[in-house]
């Protein structure tokens, strides 16, 4: 043989690069969804008075509304970890929260006034990422792990907001005298509005200021470093395609109101079933992200995703609503009845007691897990 003559290649073949766009198949679905619904609504609508028709628009558009959103998690999520901590659950909590406040307002202007949407929405993800979510990130991790540990400030960063916030917006109203029913005055609304904005701005802050180290460990950081300086050309992509993915659950959302709305007054199902649902197709997305950062021991990731969502849903669409319902004339129920005002302290009791020591274990999942099964039970048997 020539020594000219190339020798067959002994390098093992590399791993095939995987088409990103491959993954997008499901916007696909969502688009021919909108599609459909934009072309046919008037026809198709009106089938929520039959049993077939209005199971059939619940599944689908609930089930499209969620693939859609998890879509809106991926992309956040890749944005994340090219930006690291706390940049990165940021972006992934406004993110969710844009599309709640988004849905709400939607639903408000869809012409039905239900003046306790916007307390059942806000009470829901309370109870559903704080006992739901919560407890089931602490119990798997701590059935993998043991015990786990976390940065104290971070939590003690967000209860200290949370805290007040909750109380002012769904505790207030009960107690007050300028107005009749668990509602506000327009200088009340103006006072709460202002300190939800107010401290929702400092609080961010010191998220991504001068106290950013309370929210983040040395491990976050430097794999956040690592993947940002091996991928930042992809960023662009990825900030584009969550806005992508964010505008059509909006309008599927308000298409989604026409049978719940039918299930509320028609079939007389409880009130709060509407924000329930509005919660967990904002909230369930979020779950699956912070669930796996407990499984992978990254416990601070997983309290940044679930009281940064808390702590956003509060702080963001408490003054966009105060503004959205004074211009359409819509009155806010915001104060809770009795049996939902005590599963409120007890839970932010909880979590008081949950994140006072840097380290959890599995008793606390277990207590969070149990009152989310009390909110459920409460929702139907009150």
């Amino acid at each position: 043989m020539s020594a000219t003559q190339s020798q067959p290649s002994t390098r093992a073949p590399g791993p095939a690069r995987r088409n990103p766009w491959a993954q997008e198949w499901f916007l696909a679905v969502t688009l021919i969804t909108v599609l459909i619904f934009a072309v046919f609504g008037d026809v198709i609508l009106p089938l929520v008075q039959l049993p077939i028709g209005l199971a059939g628009l619940l599944c689908v558009l609930f089930f499209v509304v969620m693939g859609t959103a998890m879509g809106v998690v991926r992309h956040a999520e890749a944005i994340a970890e090219r930006l690291g901590e706390p940049f990165g659950t940021l972006v992934l909590t406004l993110s969710i929260t844009g599309i709640e406040v988004c849905s709400i307002t939607a639903v408000m202007m869809h012409g039905e006034n239900n003046p306790d949407l916007v307390r059942d929405t806000l009470f829901s993800v309370i109870m559903i990422v704080l006992g739901g979510m919560v407890g089931t990130a602490l119990l798997f991790g701590a059935l993998r792990h043991k015990e786990q540990e976390f940065n104290l400030q971070s939590a003690n960063a967000y209860l200290g907001v949370i805290v007040p916030l909750a109380v002012f917006t769904l505790i207030l109203p009960d107690v007050t005298i300028a107005t009749a029913g668990p509602t506000l005055s327009t200088m009340q609304k103006v006072m709460v509005g202002a300190m939800s904005t107010g401290l929702f701005v400092v609080f961010l802050a010191i998220q991504t200021g001068r106290h950013r180290s309370y929210f983040s460990t040395p491990g976050d950081e430097i794999e956040g470093a690592a993947e940002g300086a091996a991928s930042q050309s992809s960023l662009l992509r990825h900030l584009l395609l969550l806005l992508v993915y964010i505008v059509p659950v909006v309008y599927l959302v308000e298409q989604l109101a026409y049978p719940i709305d039918y299930v509320i007054e028609t079939l007389h199902a409880p009130q709060a079933l509407g924000g329930v649902l509005m919660a967990i197709l904002v909230a369930t997305p979020e779950a699956v992200g912070g669930v796996k950062s407990a499984l992978s021991n990254r416990l601070q990731r997983s309290i940044n995703i679930f009281l940064g969502s808390v702590l956003a849903t509060i702080g963001l669409t408490v003054p966009v609503m105060f503004v959205v319902a004074s211009f359409l004339g819509l009155d806010l129920n915001l104060g809770l009845p009795p049996t939902q005002l005590v599963l409120l302290i007890t839970m932010l009791a909880i979590c008081i007691i949950t994140f006072s020591s840097g380290r959890t274990n599995l008793l606390q999942g277990a207590v969070h897990l149990l009152m989310f099964m009390a909110f459920v039970l409460l929702l139907f048997q009150s």
